[in-house]
Formats: C-alpha cells, sequence, structure tokens
C-alpha cells in the first residue's frame, strides 16, 4: 500500500514536471510591449468587436474574439498580443502593425509538444510587410516547417487577426482629436 502511494506520487510529480516543463516562455508578454515601444509603452487600449466583426473574424479567420481585444497604440503603430490553439495549447504571439503591414512577429509563449521552430527568427521574419490582401490573405507565402503544421497556421491565423483589427483602430488624426475632447 504504501509503496503504491509513493509510486502514485512520484508518477503525479513527473506529469505536473512534463507538463510545466511543455510551457516555453520566450518573451514575456510585458518585455514585448516595453521592447516593441522603447520602454515608453502607451496605455493598453480595448477594442471592443462588433457583432459584424466577430461573425467575419470567426468566419474569414477561424478566430473567435472575446468582447474586446487588448491592443496597445503609438499614432499608426499597434501592437497586439493575441492566442490560439495549435494542435492542443495555446500559442502566445505578439505582433506589430505599422501603417497596415507587419513589422514583427515574436512567439512569445509556447505550450505545445512540438512545433517549437516557429519562434525562430528565420520562421518570424517571414511575416515582415505582409499586409492583407481583398479576401483577406496574407500578400506573402509562409513557408510550413515539417511537423509544425498546426502552429504553423496558428501563427497565420495570428498575423491576419492582428492586421485586421488594425484596421479597426482609430487612426492618429482621431486620437488626437478624442484627447483634445477629454
Amino acid at each position: 500500500m504504501k509503496i503504491r502511494m509513493i509510486l502514485g506520487c512520484i508518477i503525479c510529480s513527473v506529469a505536473a514536471a512534463s507538463a510545466a516543463a511543455a510551457e516555453r516562455v520566450y518573451l514575456h508578454p510585458d518585455e514585448f510591449i516595453n521592447r516593441t515601444f522603447a520602454n515608453s509603452a502607451p496605455p493598453a487600449q480595448a477594442l471592443w468587436v462588433a457583432p459584424e466583426l466577430r461573425q467575419e473574424l470567426q468566419n474569414q479567420f477561424g478566430w473567435r474574439p472575446g468582447m474586446r481585444v487588448r491592443y496597445w497604440q503609438d499614432g499608426e503603430r499597434t501592437a497586439w498580443i493575441l492566442d490560439e490553439i495549435g494542435k492542443d495549447k495555446p500559442i502566445t504571439a505578439g505582433v506589430v502593425v505599422a501603417r497596415g503591414e507587419i513589422e514583427t512577429v515574436e512567439v512569445l509563449v509556447f505550450r505545445e509538444s512540438r512545433g517549437w521552430e516557429i519562434q525562430l527568427p528565420r520562421f518570424t521574419a517571414q511575416f515582415v510587410s505582409a499586409r492583407l490582401t481583398p479576401d483577406q490573405h496574407l500578400t506573402q507565402s509562409i513557408d510550413g516547417i515539417t511537423g509544425a503544421t498546426l502552429s504553423v497556421k496558428a501563427m497565420k491565423r495570428m498575423a491576419r487577426v492582428a492586421l485586421r483589427l488594425h484596421d479597426q483602430t482609430p487612426t492618429e488624426s482621431a486620437q488626437q482629436i478624442l484627447s483634445r475632447a477629454d
């Protein structure tokens, strides 16, 4: 009986350790925001997702947003921290969009058992300068990674979503008008 209890504890400990080891934090989201805005990050804002946009994001992108999405904006530059399921678990990525094109994409937290290669600069660099086409696809082809197909698809989906959400943010001139009204 005592041996079974000890073995049960060992098995639980190993399972918990392997589950914790599966989460790899490459860059903490706060660090991503601070680095993106040179340690002068603007306050976080909330983009309220209208029902029509929610439907579009679900139908066109396969992405299910909440009622609002948090983002940071400085002029025509926005930063988004998004989560998307790879195979089984969420991948957290940071996407910076400037003037309607991707400036940078980074994997911040990876939780899957395989496909970690999507965090490598040679993969994420493929997104730089990508825009959305009229039919909501990326203007650039993104090469896949053997064994990481679902993680690659998740990254492409997050890039497309960030570009589409960027289109919904107020322009710099609108922000100036709103701040004067305060």
